[in-house]
């Protein structure tokens, strides 16, 4: 059985422990005590009702106990056809509904049999009222009853089923859509690999050793990074952020003084939640694109900003740009059909992850450069404190930005192919 509420988020937690209570459990969480609740309530309310009206028309006291019995027998009754109807509803239709009214006939007749033998016996020295006439009052009384009790039952029993066929539905959609954000998100590391990997295979076959070490133990620490986090998971922009200046380490040894960049990222948008490498694939773009085809390399920014509701993240660089041509979403043009799985990774993702609340823009300036903008929802990442994603302090990151060109020692730069 789904319990109600199920699907809502932190705020609901946040105000149900300000309130300083626990929500009560759903009524048919445990089934067989909503049976037992539910057959005490009815046929108990049922044995009142029929008590009064029987007080009410001038019946006495001792009627009572007749009252009494025949509750019991029709509960007793009901019982034995819970029992059929529970091996009957799992059934083709026609066989549950044929088998359902022939059991219902039967019971009603065994249970109008006894009631009106139980009510001659009580009246056989006041009244001179026939068996037959007794036991066809209760007959009625009996159908009404225990036909309610049926329709009830498997009113009921289907309610169950069509809640615990959505609810096992919506945990399907759920693992599909974090089976797809995975397999996206793994995407982006063999692409990233190849890159770093022939690199290093490079400056080994030149017997450039402490770069090639210097690379393999930063290509370490941005791989430990990035498989910690959780596959379709969220981090804070801070988080992502390191993630980035680990990766732009590696790329350094490449680039050196031609890989240049600025990060400006708002106070209050240093927490705020995105899919975990989001950015990456823009950066690995504008290396690409941008830094690697020109003598002088380029500069790569990044800007996060909230704006009301939303949060803005902006990946731009200097590089030549397509000729000032904006580029749509539905109509990619030929520089984003030529990065592979980066720039389409990052659309599936947003959609998977935010649906249609999302924007991704690219826009190409007629004066040269690349720019990719992006808006999310502005949702602040549960409990980030104490992750060892982001073991540096990001104060800084709120400073007015500035060029942080390559403070690495000079190296042979690998031309290792790109992806």
């Amino acid at each position: 059985m789904r319990r109600p509420g199920a699907r809502n988020g932190t705020s609901q937690a946040a105000a149900i422990a300000r309130l300083h209570f626990t929500p009560a459990a759903p009524f048919f969480a445990d089934k067989n005590r909503a049976f037992w609740r539910l057959q005490m309530i009815g046929w108990g309310g049922a044995m009142l009702l029929h008590a009064v009206t029987s007080l009410a028309n001038g019946r006495p006291l001792s009627f009572l106990v007749i009252v009494l019995i025949q509750m019991v027998t029709r509960c007793s009754i009901s019982l034995i056809l819970s029992v059929i109807y529970g091996q009957l509803i799992h059934r083709r239709p026609l066989v549950t509904w044929s088998s359902t009214a022939l059991a219902l006939g039967v019971a009603v007749i065994v249970s109008a049999a006894i009631n009106g033998w139980v009510l001659s016996l009580y009246q056989a020295q006041t009244s001179d009222t026939g068996f037959a006439s007794l036991v066809l009052g209760a007959f009625y009384l009996d159908l009404t009853l225990l036909g309610a009790w049926s329709a009830l039952y498997y009113a009921i029993n289907y309610f169950l089923q069509v809640e615990e066929q959505a609810d096992r539905l919506e945990r399907l959609e759920a693992q599909a859509t974090s089976a797809q954000l995975a397999m996206l998100r793994y995407q982006l590391n063999p692409h990233f690999l190849f890159n770093t990997l022939n690199s290093i295979s490079t400056l080994v076959l030149l017997k450039q050793t402490e770069p090639a070490n210097a690379m393999l133990t930063r290509l370490s620490a941005f791989l430990r990074h990035t498989l910690v986090a959780q596959p379709g998971g969220t981090v804070t922009v801070a988080q992502e952020v390191h993630t980035l200046q680990l990766y732009l380490d590696i790329e350094r040894m490449r680039f050196e003084e031609r890989l240049r960049t600025r990060f400006r990222v708002d106070p209050a948008a240093v927490n705020a939640a995105i899919p975990s490498l989001l950015l990456q694939p823009l950066v690995e773009n504008a290396i690409k694109y941008a830094v690697s085809p020109q003598e002088e390399g380029a500069r790569i920014s990044l800007t996060a900003q909230v704006l009301g509701s939303r949060l803005r993240l902006v990946v731009a660089d200097t590089g030549p740009g397509t000729q000032g041509r904006a580029l749509a979403m539905e109509q990619p043009a030929s520089r984003t059909e030529s990065t592979g799985v980066g720039l389409a990774n990052i659309r599936n993702r947003l959609a998977q992850a935010y649906g249609e609340d999302h924007r991704f823009e690219i826009t190409t300036p007629p004066e040269g450069g690349f720019t990719v903008t992006i808006e999310i929802p502005f949702e602040l990442q549960g409990d980030s404190a104490g992750s060892d994603m982001a073991p540096q302090p990001f104060a800084a990151l709120s400073k007015p930005a500035i060029d942080s060109p390559v403070h690495n020692p000079p190296v042979h730069r690998a031309s290792g192919s790109n992806l």
